[in-house]
């Protein structure tokens, strides 16, 4: 008589969503707190990524306030080029993000690897991320941390935003917590006089410099120096400038890059920044009917037969975790449970983007009530969102730890991160 087979419990697709509906696929990032996993949902077949947070590290790191802001918020988000949430739970161990796949590595891989991308490239780009950017002003939230590392790409070439860790909503009264990457602050942080949104422009002007120039456009040994740059340094060019970029693209570099928030590109109220932007000579060439439609064929397609990430972290995950992520049943002891544990329980609510609507957990928001897209773009992160801090990607999954500045690393690699329980 043969061996009684053992058969797996069968999944209720009708339930709540849990880590039972998804396929385990290769591992291709690590952070802080967790790893980032390709999934396939098993009933639908659409691959997705799957951000997973350890709760005891971040409860450990104080990050508890920033995982539920990122949970709320990313349940606002929905926008062509932002990674989109499209599921949430948990389960004894780890908080789950399902996110839109993106297959072409972020802009930091590139920009490593090709050392500086083309001016046509970089304005293809500045298009879709001012369109995501003005998306996420209008609806009140801030993103704070845009840098390339951020900024992840699909199969086909299109850029999306990502790692709203340290992203706040913003009203007319202006914040003022250190948070993001210091070398992408805009000056109106670092004198600590209070900022809003037009920050965010600001970093946008900073990446544009370096994704084609190769190099940011302020710098410095120290936290010191790095900030009188920011603050007090004229915008300098480098000698092959020309040869790089033409005279309309360093106008708009210098107009994302003015210290005046007033005068600053995309600043203007009532989306008449943004629609400035939209008309300025350097961006002429862009299709703005069609470009949030994706009918454009991006000017750079990453290579599909290669890994646009780092590959060292599939191996990692096969021959050195000692705690494999797997599916498992519930053993919830509320008793034990710390106070910490409790808020993550309560607060990082499970969400189905094709059975609820996107909503605000923000009473002035709440109009902002809109109805979810009922299909995937098939599209996700590959990699995981970088934390507040310019480290690389194997260093943090996009969960700022709390108040804390990083040591022993150059200044414009260095973050102080949210202070500021603004999630409530």
């Amino acid at each position: 008589m043969g061996a009684v087979c053992c058969r797996p419990t069968p999944v209720d697709f009708d339930g709540e969503v849990s880590l039972f509906h998804f396929v385990l696929l290769r591992c291709v990032g690590k952070g802080a707190f967790g790893k980032v996993r390709v999934v396939q949902h098993k009933q639908t077949r659409d691959l997705y990524a799957l951000k997973y947070i350890n709760k005891a590290k971040c409860v450990k790191m104080k990050a508890v306030a920033n995982v539920i802001q990122e949970r709320r918020l990313l349940e606002e988000v929905d926008h062509p080029f932002i990674v989109n949430l499209r599921y949430a739970f948990q389960d004894d161990e780890n908080c789950f993000f399902v996110l839109d796949l993106m297959l072409g590595g972020d802009l930091r891989f590139h920009l490593e690897r090709l050392g500086s991308l083309q001016e046509d490239v970089v304005k293809f780009y500045v298009a879709q991320l001012s369109s995501a950017i003005e998306f996420l002003h209008e609806i009140g939230i801030m993103h704070r941390d845009i840098k390339p590392d951020n900024i992840l790409l699909d199969e086909r070439g299109n850029a999306h935003l990502t790692d709203f860790n340290i992203a706040v909503h913003f009203s007319e009264r202006k914040l003022n917590g250190v948070a993001g990457s210091m070398a992408y602050m805009a000056p109106e942080i670092l004198a600590k006089r209070g900022y809003t949104c037009h920050i965010d422009w600001w970093s946008l002007g900073v990446c544009v410099y370096e994704l084609i120039f190769g190099r940011r456009p302020f710098r410095g040994r120290s936290n010191s120096d790095l900030t009188y740059n920011i603050s007090k340094d004229p915008l300098k060019w480098p000698e092959d400038a020309e040869k790089k970029c033409s005279r309309p693209g360093m106008l708009v570099i210098k107009g994302l890059l003015d210290r005046d928030p007033s005068r600053r590109f995309g600043c203007k109220p009532n989306g008449e920044g943004y629609q400035e932007l939209r008309r300025h000579p350097w961006l002429k060439t862009i299709d703005w009917d069609t470009l949030e439609s994706k009918e454009q064929i991006p000017p750079f397609i990453p290579d599909s037969k290669k890994a646009n990430f780092d590959a060292s972290h599939e191996l990692e995950e096969l021959l050195l975790e000692d705690n494999p992520l797997k599916a498992k049943q519930r053993k919830l002891n509320q008793e034990n449970m710390s106070a910490e544990m409790r808020v993550m329980e309560e607060q990082f609510t499970s969400y189905d983007f094709k059975k609820m609507q996107r909503r605000s957990y923000y009473p002035h928001n709440q109009q902002l009530i809109s109805t979810a897209t009922a299909t995937s773009s098939g599209l996700a992160s590959s990699r995981p969102a970088t934390p507040a801090t310019d480290l690389r990607p194997d260093n943090g999954v996009g969960i700022a730890s709390g108040s804390m500045e990083l040591q022993g690393m150059d200044a414009e690699e260095t973050t102080k991160e949210v202070t500021e329980k603004e999630y409530q």
